[in-house]
């Protein structure tokens, strides 16, 4: 395997990061942090089911932590579905004034996560890896 441009190795990273942290971070982040992190009234439910997309998305970002140019739709997926899903929580958060917590708290890291992984994966398409995968 060839080696990777740092922009590449970047990527790699974050996403390894970010999948960890979809893994094992938000629930305890639930219980932590619940104005920032926890709907109301609680839904055990919902919960559950958030838990279980992020984790499973997760999984795959460690997967395509591996081999990240060859799994650009679903960087690009995580990158737009995070923005979306802020911009939907910020609406309602500010909407309701009890759920404002969740502005610097679940809002804040899933725009950071976009941001981040936008910026890597257009640095990393940049590298002459992307190239020679014909892409």
């Amino acid at each position: 395997m060839p080696s990777q441009s740092s922009a590449v190795r970047a990527l790699s990273v974050a996403l390894l990061l970010i999948g960890i942290t979809f893994i094992i971070g938000i629930y305890p982040l639930t219980r932590l942090w619940p104005s920032g992190w926890a709907w109301t009234p609680s839904q055990p439910e919902y919960l559950q089911m958030i838990l279980v997309i992020y984790a499973t998305l997760g999984v795959f970002l460690i997967l395509a932590a591996r081999d990240p140019l060859n799994n650009l739709s679903l960087i690009w997926f995580t990158v737009w579905s995070s923005l979306a899903h802020a911009v939907v929580m910020a609406v309602h958060a500010l909407r309701d004034r009890a759920e404002r917590g969740h502005l610097p708290g679940d809002v804040l890291v899933l725009l950071l996560v976009a941001i981040v992984l936008g910026i890597l994966t257009v640095r990393a398409q940049g590298t002459p890896e992307i190239a020679t995968r014909g892409a």
